[in-house]
Formats: C-alpha cells, sequence, structure tokens
C-alpha cells in the first residue's frame, strides 16, 4: 500500500512550487500547483491525492492496489493482467476490477467458447475469491 504525505505537506508543496515558478517568472494558481503535485504522486487529480493522504492507514491491506500486474487462475484458467479498481468491503473482502493481457476462455464445453478480458471479483486479503464453482474450485485465485 502506498502511503502519501500529510495533506498540510501536500499544499506546503504546492505553494513551493508556486514560488519557485513566479521566481522564473512563470506564474500559476494555487489550484494549479495542487493538480500537478498529484500528478507527480502518480493520481489523477488533487481530489482523489487529498482523499488518499487524509486517510493513509485506512487502505487495502492486500499485497496488491489498483496498477499491480497480477496473476493466477480464473475459473481454474491461468491468467496474467492488470488491477484496474479496488475498494475495501466488509468482511474482509476487496471489490477488484482485473483486465487480463490476453481473453481467458471461461467455458469448458469443447465445441463452444465465452472469452472475458475484464472481471469484477471479489476477493480476500490472500487473493481468493469466496465464491466457489460447482466443483469448489474459487472463481478467482491471485498468486501473491
Amino acid at each position: 500500500m502506498t502511503t502519501y504525505p500529510s495533506i498540510d505537506e501536500l499544499k506546503a508543496q504546492a505553494r513551493r512550487l508556486r514560488q519557485a515558478m513566479a521566481e522564473r517568472g512563470d506564474d500559476m494558481s494555487h489550484s494549479t500547483a495542487l493538480e500537478l503535485i498529484a500528478k507527480q504522486h502518480g493520481l489523477r487529480d488533487w481530489n482523489t491525492l487529498s482523499a488518499l493522504a487524509a486517510k493513509p492507514n485506512d487502505g487495502p491491506d492486500a499485497p496488491f492496489d489498483v496498477g499491480s500486474a497480477v496473476r493466477g487462475r480464473y475459473l481454474n484458467k491461468p491468467f496474467t493482467g492488470k488491477v484496474l479498481a479496488m475498494s475495501a468491503k466488509s468482511g474482509g473482502l476487496y471489490r477488484i476490477t482485473i483486465h487480463f493481457d490476453e481473453p481467458v476462455d471461461v467455458v469448458e464445453f469443447e465445441s463452444f467458447s465465452a472469452f472475458r478480458q475484464r472481471i469484477n471479483a471479489q476477493v480476500d486479503a490472500d487473493g481468493i475469491s469466496p465464491r466457489k464453482t460447482s466443483n469448489g474450485i474459487p472463481h478467482l485465485v491471485l498468486d501473491i
């Protein structure tokens, strides 16, 4: 999990950036400086950064996060992919969206195929889905 500086420190970074730019003759608004600080931390905007900085210890405890490269098995088929979205749910579960590098055929029947490249699932901190197929295999198992 990534931790971020406090909001006060992030705002101080924005003030220093504004001051440095002003000394070079390039004036910018404080909101523009805040947006640039967010980009520097790899986030899309100030609102996202400030929300993450406000609760640095409340993020997921899972060994994977948004942007993480993951691999494992989905419906017992191997995959590699990237975590696109993730949020904590009650009971120690996480809602996760994964985009597979290559589509996965989720049908066992030989004369029919159904490919999936993006899935939504729930997993625990170990990367295992509580939902199981009819033969008892978890829908999603991440290799951690």
